[in-house]
């Protein structure tokens, strides 16, 4: 799925006529790349977010959260084939299942929309991706990755709840709560996604665990939002991730006993012994 750029002949253009469009000097893809990126009041920010996106995305997938100010027209000017969707619902989760559903591209890159993620270390998610990976998950704790934005209570939990899921789940995260990953679009099947909320990462992450996805970790740098207020609330949020960690490994316990006591199991046993 990739390919090795070579120099070519006098004249000559190796990607003519061709699916495969550069994404650096040493590689070329040819499966279409989408970015989501959902917002909501975001129109001081975007000018940040898009200055760093690559050109040679396939498509960015603008997902607006009833935005007030004049978030969609900021982003048509700075990027003039941006598809916009309007999200009905409420929540992040909402926001980013809306996008994912709008999206035409067989990689889709999640991206916040406050000037936190540099666009330009998607060129490392995709990558990942084409290199055998299913996932590629951001993580600010992995070696060469960091953050800016991160309170002490925040780092904490996120800790806290990174070791639960990786005991509970067989995962080897290092970062949990954080929202700039990419996978394959065809994952979306594998991990039914059905939250709302801020949580929605958490169990994005548990779910490829469960579905036996690849996963690979990409170190990411998280800078300061530059303009607004989060709506993030660090104690309410990190409760609704316990939850949502709590409920799917309750889920994964009731698949096993109803395994464990299928009949079409216990007739093979039966024959079996």
């Amino acid at each position: 799925m990739s390919s090795v750029l070579r120099t070519p002949a006098s004249g000559q253009d190796p990607l003519r006529d061709s699916p495969y469009r550069p994404i650096s000097s040493h590689l070329a893809i040819a499966p279409p790349v989408s970015v989501v990126i959902p917002a909501m009041n975001e129109a001081g920010n975007l000018p940040y977010v898009f200055k760093t996106l690559p050109d040679w995305i396939h498509e960015v997938v603008l997902v607006d959260g009833n935005s007030i100010d004049n978030t969609v027209e900021v982003a048509r000017g700075l990027w003039p084939d941006v598809k916009v969707v309007e999200q009905r619902g409420k929540g992040k989760g909402d926001a980013l299942i809306t996008g994912f559903e709008a999206c035409t591209g067989d990689i889709i890159v999640m991206v916040d929309a406050d000037g936190s993620a540099d666009g330009n270390e998607i060129v490392s998610y995709v990558s990942a991706l084409v290199s055998g990976a299913d996932f590629a998950k951001g993580s600010r704790f992995a070696n060469g990755g960091g953050t800016d934005d991160m309170t002490f209570i925040r780092r904490l939990g996120n800790r806290v709840l990174c070791a639960v899921v990786n005991r509970k789940f067989g995962a080897r995260y290092t970062d949990l709560c954080y929202g700039y990953n990419a996978f394959w679009r065809h994952c979306l099947d594998k991990i039914d996604l059905d939250c709302t909320g801020f949580e929605v990462e958490t169990l994005m992450n548990i779910r490829v665990v469960k579905a036996g996805l690849k996963v690979q970790e990409i170190p990411s740098h998280e800078y300061l939002r530059i303009h607004g207020a989060s709506n993030l609330r660090a104690v309410r949020d990190g409760f609704r991730v316990l939850k949502v960690i709590l409920k799917e490994r309750s889920n994964r316990r009731a698949l096993r006993r109803r395994e464990h006591h299928s009949p079409m199991l216990d007739s093979v046993r039966g024959e079996v012994s």
